[in-house]
């Protein structure tokens, strides 16, 4: 990669345009651009995440997840190109089958709370949605691969899962819905 970033300020973007990383230029405002930008702030937010207080086998899993998010931008970047594979999916099937069968089953639905870890998770897990549809969307009108939409639903099931590892690691538990909760 060298020097690819040594000027960061490069005013080709003013008329409202960027460039992908195959040199060709699309508007700010194009479905893969609003794909990346999801990813970035996904991306972001694990990175937020990580800030947090957890065991340290999730917090190298989790930085493993960043670089796969930076491979899914990359790919998303360019047109035609391929960095997402079975192999990351699999990882994440993987991930969900360790920390799934340290928990209890639900037999309600949770709030998105509980530590302010977990929280977190939960807002990985809802920008992680919509990342997901944003990539749905750009893949009706440009051909991309499947693997960058499976790897982000993988994701935001695995952000569900690990919200509820991170409560109890706090010393809690799942924070559940009570729908017939008197309101008023």
């Amino acid at each position: 990669m060298g020097n690819r970033l040594s000027k960061i300020a490069t005013r080709t973007g003013d008329n409202g345009s960027t460039g992908l990383g195959d040199g060709s230029r699309t508007q700010k405002d194009s479905v893969r651009i609003h794909s990346l930008g999801e990813v970035d702030e996904l991306n972001s937010f694990v990175g937020l995440l990580l800030c947090e207080d957890m065991p340290a086998d999730l917090r190298e899993e989790l930085v493993t997840i960043q670089h796969d998010l930076f491979d899914l931008g990359g790919e998303l970047c360019i047109p035609g190109y391929t960095m997402i594979t079975d192999d990351h999916v699999g990882r994440l099937d993987d991930l969900l089958e360790k920390y799934n069968a340290t928990l209890p089953a639900l037999s309600e639905f949770i709030l998105p709370a509980g530590s302010r870890a977990a929280s977190i998770a939960h807002v990985c897990r809802t920008v992680c949605r919509r990342a997901e549809r944003s990539i749905v969307t750009l893949g009706k009108t440009e051909t991309i691969n499947d693997h960058p939409r499976q790897y982000v639903n993988r994701l935001s099931d695995l952000m569900f899962v690990l919200s509820r590892v991170l409560n109890r690691y706090a010393g809690g538990s799942d924070v559940l819905w009570h729908h017939d909760r008197k309101r008023g």
